[in-house]
C-alpha cells in the first residue's frame, strides 16, 4: 500500500459513519415501536430519511463538483447532522419526529457520496483496494449492532437517542483528521450539467441506476422490519444483534478478497449475480426465518446483496464518470438508492400488517429479480470488465 495513502484516517471515518448505520438499520424501527407507533407510521418515519436521500446528495454532489470543496461539505454535513438530531430530546410525537428525520438526514446524506469521491481520489491508481478501506465501515457497523443489541437487553430503549448522538459526534471528529485531496479547479456552472447528462445516455448507464433503485427497494422490508420480524419468531435482541453482525462479517470477508474477485469477474457478472442472490435471500427470509440454520445462510448472503453489489457499483461509477464528475455520479447513486429504499420502507410499512411478512418479502424478491433481468439485458459486458 502506498505510504502516502492516509489509510487509517480514511478507515476511521468509515468506521464511525457505518457505526451510525449499525444503530439505525436494526434498531430505529424498534425505537419507534417502543414509542408506540404502528407499522404504517414506522414505515413512513423510516422512509423520510430515504426520501431526503433522493434530493440531498444531488444538491451536495453538484456543489462539491463545482466548488471542489468536498471535505468541507463532509465536515459541515457531519456537524449539522448531530445538531439537527438533538431535537429528538425535545419531543417524540409523530410530526416532530418526521421533522427531525428530514432535517438531520438532509445533512447526513451530504456526507458519504462526497467521502467516497475523496477516498477514490486518495487511492488513485490503487482503486481496486477500495474494499480494503471500506471494510472498516463494516467493522464499525458490527461494533454498534452487537454492542447496542446487548445494551438494549440490559437497559430501556430510552437510551437509544443518546447513543446515536454520540456516534454522530464521532463522525464529525473523524472528519477533522481526514486530509484534503488535490481537486479539479472550479468550473462554469453550466459545464458539468451538460457533460453529466451526456454520460447518462451511454448504453447501460441509466439502466444501472434504475436497477440500483430496485435493489434498494428490495432491501426495504429487511432494513425496516427485520428486527421486529425476528422478535416475532422468538429471537432475543442480543441474538438479533449477532445475526445482523453475521451478515456484515460475511461482507467483510468478501471485501478482503474483493480485489481478486474483481480481477476474475466482470462488473456485469457481479451486479447480476448479486441481484439474483438478493431475490433468493428475500424468499427465504419471508418463508423460513424460524429455522436458525436457514437464517444463518440468509445472513451470509449479505456478502452478495450488499458487499459485492456495492463495490461493483462504486467501480462502475468510477469507470463511467470522470474525476470532475465523480461527486455527481456518487450522489446519483446515493439518490436512486434513497428512492428505492424509501419505496421499500413505505410499501413494507403498509403491507406488513395487512399482507404479512411472506408477501412483503415476496415483493422484495420480485423487485430484485426484475432488476437482475433488466441489467443482464441492458448492460454491455465489454465496458464492464
Amino acid at each position: 500500500m502506498s505510504p502516502v495513502l492516509p489509510y487509517w484516517r480514511l478507515s476511521g471515518f468509515y468506521f464511525a459513519y457505518f457505526a451510525l448505520l449499525g444503530g439505525v438499520a436494526p434498531f430505529l424501527a424498534l425505537y419507534f415501536d417502543y414509542l408506540g407507533f404502528s407499522a404504517a407510521r414506522i414505515g413512513e418515519l423510516i422512509a423520510i430519511p430515504m426520501l431526503m436521500r433522493c434530493v440531498a446528495p444531488n444538491l451536495w454532489g453538484w456543489l462539491g463538483d463545482v466548488s471542489g470543496r468536498r471535505l468541507t461539505i463532509v465536515r459541515l454535513g457531519a456537524l449539522f447532522t448531530a445538531i439537527a438530531f438533538t431535537g429528538i430530546f425535545y419531543r417524540q410525537d409523530y410530526l416532530w419526529l418526521a421533522l427531525i428525520m428530514a432535517s438531520h438526514s438532509f445533512f447526513w446524506h451530504a456526507v458519504l457520496p462526497q467521502f467516497e469521491a475523496i477516498t477514490l481520489s486518495h487511492l488513485g491508481a490503487q482503486s481496486a483496494r477500495y474494499s480494503m478501506v471500506r471494510l472498516w465501515g463494516s467493522v464499525g457497523f458490527i461494533a454498534t449492532v452487537v454492542g447496542l443489541g446487548w445494551l438494549l437487553e440490559l437497559y430501556s430503549l430510552g437510551i437509544y437517542p443518546a447513543v446515536m448522538l454520540g456516534i454522530m459526534l464521532a463522525i464529525f471528529l473523524c472528519s477533522l483528521i481526514v486530509p484534503a485531496t488535490p481537486t479539479p479547479a472550479a468550473r462554469p456552472l453550466g459545464e458539468p450539467v451538460e457533460r453529466f447528462f451526456t454520460l447518462l445516455r451511454r448504453p447501460g448507464v441509466l439502466a444501472f441506476f434504475i436497477c440500483v433503485a430496485l435493489m434498494q427497494m428490495s432491501h426495504g422490508p429487511y432494513y425496516t422490519f427485520l428486527t421486529l420480524h425476528l422478535e416475532a419468531h422468538g429471537y432475543g435482541r442480543g441474538v438479533i444483534g449477532l445475526l445482523w453482525a453475521l451478515g456484515v462479517v460475511a461482507e467483510i470477508l468478501l471485501f478482503l478478497v474483493m480485489t481478486r474477485v474483481l480481477a476474475r469477474f466482470t462488473l456485469k457478472q457481479l451486479l447480476v449475480a448479486s441481484l439474483l442472490l438478493a431475490s433468493l435471500r428475500w424468499v427465504l427470509l419471508g418463508t423460513l426465518a424460524d429455522h436458525l440454520l436457514v437464517l444463518l445462510f440468509i445472513q451470509l448472503l449479505h456478502a452478495a446483496t450488499f458487499g459485492s453489489f456495492h463495490v461493483a457499483a462504486i467501480h462502475f461509477i468510477q469507470r463511467n464518470f470522470s474525476e470532475r464528475l465523480q461527486g455527481q455520479g456518487q450522489a446519483l447513486y446515493a439518490s436512486l438508492s434513497g428512492v428505492g429504499g424509501a419505496l421499500g420502507a413505505l410499501y413494507s410499512g403498509y403491507s406488513w400488517a395487512t399482507l404479512g411478512p411472506q408477501w412483503t418479502f415476496g415483493v422484495a424478491a420480485l423487485a430484485a429479480l426484475l432488476a437482475a433481468t433488466a441489467l443482464y439485458r441492458a448492460l454491455p459486458a465489454a465496458r464492464c470488465g
